[in-house]
């Protein structure tokens, strides 16, 4: 069955419902707002006007009824899924509503959505195409908590990467997209349809999310689409045995790539993995090029032109993984010339913020610290990162890394010149500079 022959009516009711509850969302801030509203000063803020990031909800709402309108076999693929994705989706709102729900708490429901899902669907990643850990994948235990470890590692890296306008959902949309044409292609067509389904309820919030920024994901919702790409992309690799397992982890390429370096970095830097900074590809790519060239535009068109440079990352390796899906060594191949494709395009931007930053006067700080905010200030007077020359010390091989190791100095004329704004600069914690701290 050709894409134009997919039943249609599933699509439209979850497209329309999650656009007209993401709108309602926004509309309706003025009563929801005292506790959905994200604020704008923070490490990884850089909006400047709060905005309410339950965009989940309406996401959800949209899943929901879109369910009621599918064929019987695609409903009951999907209930499950859902029923299964409550765990996930219910920590994650209540850290939205509350800011009082740990990572480790809404790892583990991630984990726990998994491990639900297999219990009412007894499908689990059996098979890697890696002999050693296939031979463990034997044993139903391990094979339920791996794949429930890998649905909960997706999950929590598309929250990672839920930084920007339009970032995280359009990075769904096209895993769910390269999945679903994956799945067409092996016949399967009722996976192929909860694919495109879920890529139209998620495209009614990014109307609303991209470019202006009106509502945001957050965790609630990011959890959930984490979620759902993970676990469609096991029932993927359990349904079609033709389809390698690496196709969906390329389909999922982009958020993975960013989470593996984060920890490396983090860990390198004997940082807790778990500590947020403004290091993220995402955030140089703002602070970098679009702070600076882009910065007669608004605030939030700046925010939204960062996720087409996430977005070309990763659907290099998602068509890799549609044209290739049953070929496990071009896959592996793909893989590594995807990571490497990150890692240049991470050096690139990290340098160009270097470059800028050895043009700037030089500081006259002594030592590492952060300059404070002014405590009354009308104008714009910021937290911004200082750290002193020093003497060489011992980085990363990688050139990301080595492009960067000295860190930034503050720009003195940055507020009065208008290159950056207060959605521009990382305000109130450290931003984690690539130097092996002593222990």
């Amino acid at each position: 069955m050709s894409i134009p022959n997919l039943p249609l009516a599933g699509l439209e009711i979850g497209f329309v419902t999650s656009l007209i509850c993401s709108l309602l969302l926004v509309c309706t801030t003025r009563w929801h707002g005292r506790y959905s509203l994200d604020a704008t000063r923070g490490v990884q803020k850089f909006h400047i006007t709060p905005t309410p990031r339950i965009g989940g909800a309406a996401i959800m709402t949209g899943l929901w009824l879109a369910l009621c309108f599918l064929p019987l076999a695609q409903q009951e693929l999907l209930l499950p899924v859902l029923l299964a994705s409550l765990p996930a989706f219910v920590f994650g709102l209540a850290e939205d509503l509350t800011r009082n729900v740990s990572v480790r708490a809404r790892l583990l429901a991630t984990m726990a959505s998994g491990a639900v899902c297999w219990f009412l669907t007894g499908v689990t990643l059996d098979h890697t195409g890696l002999v050693p850990l296939d031979a463990l994948l034997a044993w139903l235990p391990f094979s339920v908590l791996f794949t429930a470890f890998a649905v909960g590692g997706v999950a929590n890296a598309v929250n990672i990467i839920d930084g920007f306008n339009g970032l995280a959902s359009g990075t769904v949309i096209i895993g769910l997209g390269a999945l679903g044409l994956i799945a067409l292609g092996a016949g399967d067509v009722n996976l192929a349809q909860l694919c495109f389904v879920i890529c139209a309820v998620t495209a009614g919030f990014f109307i609303v999310n991209f470019p202006y920024g009106k509502l945001f994901l957050g965790d609630g919702g990011a959890y959930l689409l984490g979620f759902l790409l993970a676990w469609l992309s096991v029932m993927l690799v359990y349904r079609n045995p033709s389809v390698s397992a690496w196709a969906p982890l390329l389909a999922c390429a982009y958020p993975v790539f960013e989470t593996v370096f984060t920890i490396a970095r983090r860990l390198w830097c004997r940082r807790h993995p778990g500590l947020p900074d403004s290091w993220h590809l995402h955030s140089l790519v703002k602070t970098a090029i679009t702070a600076h060239y882009l910065r007669r535009l608004p605030v939030p068109l700046r925010n939204a032109c960062v996720s087409p440079v996430s977005w070309s990352i990763a659907l290099v390796p998602a068509l890799l993984a549609v044209n290739h899906s049953s070929a496990p060594d071009v896959l592996v191949q793909g893989a590594l010339a995807s990571f490497a494709l990150y890692l240049a395009v991470y050096g690139l931007v990290a340098a160009a913020w270097h470059a800028r930053q050895r043009q700037l006067p030089p500081s006259s700080a002594t030592a590492p610290t952060y300059a404070p905010a002014a405590a009354a200030a009308p104008t714009v007077a910021v937290a911004v990162p200082v750290l002193a020359r020093q003497t060489a010390p011992q980085v990363m091989g990688a050139p990301a890394l080595a492009a960067i190791r000295s860190a930034s100095h503050p720009h003195p004329h940055g507020a009065a010149n208008g290159v950056h704004s207060l959605a521009d600069v990382q305000r109130e914690a450290p931003v984690t500079a690539f130097v092996r701290r002593r222990m």
